[in-house]
């Protein structure tokens, strides 16, 4: 099992600490230390005041952000949570990424989504409706420069001819590419386009707000695990390559009180157990030092434990 991390800015307004330079160095340089595996950052670069009133939180950029992590860092995979990819051009995504996966030695993995916040969608001027054409389109033109010279594409929102982008990335043949989202039609784009899926645990009113299929249960994520795996082999894919990332439940958040690490442990072992390999552990967004110490707690009682 591999712990990822996605950078705890959870609040609006946010701890001015976290959003710094210094605070995002602090930060990616403890949780390498404390044996995390990536960190991530979330991707709202135009939410709604209402949204954020209505318990939403900033951010930072991803991939400023991630770059920055990345220097500060030798051997932490650097996992957004997520971007969403219809806000920008893929031929943009794929630079960035190229870029990030060059100057961090091969570290990058692209984790995308079809986002679900309208006002956000309007902000940026993206047709809200178009969203899954426009990751399905996205996610061709991606792995296309990224593995080819001379890449021509004609689609219903994006047609380019002869196009090369230099330098590629390191990662051969691509820097990983892991699908977001809970329901049977991403599951297909992991199949189409994806080297992981990661699914979040949502609740139904979370679920229904988030546009996606509730999934707050480990038979949920069997059943989603499950129709991967039967999509896979009807498209002759060998799913036993492919990452799945979710959230580990049982004992608690950690860094929150009653946190109990011997049943966070068990749940480990639990999602190992049905196919997960990557945890997505939520920690707490209160300042720099205290999230550098519940990150030092969490390799003691957890990590250094799962060993």
């Amino acid at each position: 099992m591999r712990f990822a991390m996605t950078y705890p800015i959870t609040s609006h307004p946010c701890d001015p600490g976290l959003a710094s330079g210094a605070g995002v160095a602090a930060v990616a340089a403890a949780t390498e230390a404390a044996g995390f595996h990536a960190l991530g950052f979330t991707d709202h670069p135009a939410p709604s005041q209402r949204w954020l009133d209505a318990g939403g939180h900033d951010a930072l950029d991803p991939f400023v952000a991630m770059g920055f992590a990345a220097a500060r860092t030798t051997t932490l995979r650097l996992i957004p949570n997520i971007v969403v990819l219809p806000y920008r051009n893929p031929f943009l995504v794929a630079k960035a990424g190229a870029t990030l996966d060059r100057l961090s030695d091969g570290r990058f993995t692209l984790a995308i989504g079809t986002g679900y916040l309208k006002r956000e969608f309007a902000a940026l001027g993206v047709d809200f409706d178009e969203r899954k054409d426009l990751v399905d389109e996205g996610l061709a033109v991606i792995r296309a420069i990224w593995t080819g010279d001379d890449i021509s594409y004609e689609g219903k929102h994006f047609s380019a001819r002869g196009i090369t982008a230099h330098p590629r990335p390191v990662t051969g043949p691509h820097p990983p590419i892991w699908i977001g989202g809970n329901t049977g039609a991403a599951r297909a784009r992991v199949v189409a386009h994806g080297d992981g899926w990661c699914p979040f645990a949502a609740p139904p009113v979370l679920a229904k707000t988030a546009g996606t299929t509730s999934m707050n249960s480990n038979e949920a994520l069997v059943r989603g695990i499950e129709d991967l795996r039967r999509r896979c082999d009807a498209a002759g894919r060998d799913w036993t390559a492919l990452d799945i990332s979710f959230t580990n439940v049982a004992g608690g958040n950690p860094g929150e009180p009653g946190f109990d690490a011997d049943a966070y442990l068990a749940g480990l072992d639990e999602l190992a157990a049905i196919g997960v390999t990557w945890v997505q552990v939520p920690m707490p967004g209160l300042g720099v030092e205290h999230l550098i110490e519940q990150l030092d707690r969490f390799r003691v009682t957890v990590i250094d434990a799962h060993k």
